[in-house]
Order: structure tokens, then sequence, then C-alpha cells
């Protein structure tokens, strides 16, 4: 496999995600720089750079949690921010830090989460029992948060960005802090959503990571998309 370097185009078909012109300000910077970018449905898009470039932000617009200034974005072909409440009961958040309840079990924090989705209760039960199959935390199910590695953590986190059944997956840098094993049980995870047909994003220090996972990688800085890399068979 290797990667075919081109500058991103503002259209294309099949976009499940689609911005163009997208900026943000904070403070007089433009944080989030003329934005243009299309990704299909059942992609696994990286998006890397370094702290600062204008990734986290550029989530935060993706999921309606951050006012855009100027452009024009669509999820799911819905204007944005104008749908963002609908958008989001089909879209999966894996945030930079863990933000687990730890008052709750493992088992306590997917089902008060999924509850804020409306998810009838045999459903949600049923689908916490997957899940937890899935992270390979079913002998954790009763378990508090603070006897949890770093590791079984982030494998909550996603387990729980996953109660909803979303048609989108964004990871905003999943496994920083992790040791290399915790990482690699992080990954085979989401290759397996991948194959499942899921779209992901993901945004990332580690050009391993992108490397290894992402069939496109955008390279930010300073709120621009710089370049993109294609993976294709040699």
């Amino acid at each position: 496999m290797s990667f075919n370097i081109f500058m991103p185009k503002a259209s294309q078909d099949l976009a499940i995600i689609q911005s163009t012109h997208l900026c943000k300000n904070y403070n007089g910077v433009n944080v989030v720089d003329d934005l243009n970018l299309s990704i299909e449905e059942g992609a696994f898009c990286g998006i890397l750079g370094p702290n600062g470039a204008g990734k986290t932000t550029t989530l935060r617009m993706f999921i309606g949690h951050c006012p855009m200034d100027s452009g024009q974005l669509t999820i799911f072909g819905k204007p944005m921010p104008l749908h963002a409440s609908n958008v989001r009961q089909d879209i999966g958040v894996v945030p930079q830090m863990d933000n687990l309840d730890p008052d709750f079990s493992v088992q306590e924090n997917l089902y008060v989460y999924g509850r804020f989705f409306g998810i009838p209760r045999a459903v949600l039960k049923q689908r916490i029992v997957e899940l937890l199959e899935f992270a390979s935390l079913t002998d954790k199910a009763n378990s508090k948060i603070a006897e949890l590695s770093g590791g079984m953590k982030r494998r909550l986190t996603l387990a729980r960005a996953l109660i909803n059944n979303p048609k989108i997956l964004i990871l905003d840098e999943p496994t920083t802090g992790l040791d290399p094993q915790a990482r690699q049980s992080i990954w085979q995870k989401l290759r397996a959503l991948k194959k499942q047909g899921m779209t992901l994003i993901l945004t990332t220090h580690y050009m391993e990571e992108a490397e290894r996972l992402c069939d496109r990688v955008m390279v930010m800085d300073h709120g621009k998309i710089k370049g993109c890399c294609a993976k294709s068979d040699d």
C-alpha cells in the first residue's frame, strides 16, 4: 500500500460531510481558515497536525458544538448548525480526555448515556452487553471507573460513543498517552468498525497511527489543510 498526494477538493460525490470555505476565528486569529473538504460514506479519514492546528475546533463544528463564523457545512446533506440536534443522533464522539462518570459503574456509564438518546430500555440493555463484549470489558461491567486502567477507560469511552449505533464516529486523539499495547487494542477495534462500513474521522499527532488506520489523511496546520494523501494499492 502507498499514499498518493493530492490537494483536497471542495466537492465530491457521495459526501457524508461537506465543508466549503469554513472559518472559525478566535481573538482575531483564524483557527480554522477557509476549510474545504469532502468525506465520503465509509471512509476512514485522518486529520494529522500539531497542537493548535485547528483539528479539534473542526470536529466541534462537525457536531454543532462550535458555531462557524463563515462558510458552509453539511452533514448527511443537512445544513449545520441548523440541524445539529438531529445530526448528533447519528454521530458518536470519542473526546480527547475521558469524561466518564466516576460515580457510576462501567455498565451504568453506558446505560445513562444511552438514555440521552431515548433508546428503549430493553434495546439498550442488549446493546450494552454487545458493546462490553466488543470493548473486551464484560468482566468489568460492575467495576467503578477508578478501578480501570487507562486503556480500559479509552475502550469504554469508545463503547459509549457507539451506544447510539452511529453512522459517523469522530475520534479526537483517542490513543494519546496510552502504552503501545493499549494503543494496538484501540486500533484493532477501529479496524473492525471500518470493516462494518462505518465512517470514521480521526485526529492524531502520530504519523504511524494515521498510516496504519486511515485510507485518507489530511495534513492541517494553522487552520488550513496543507495537502491530502489517499491510500492506494501498489
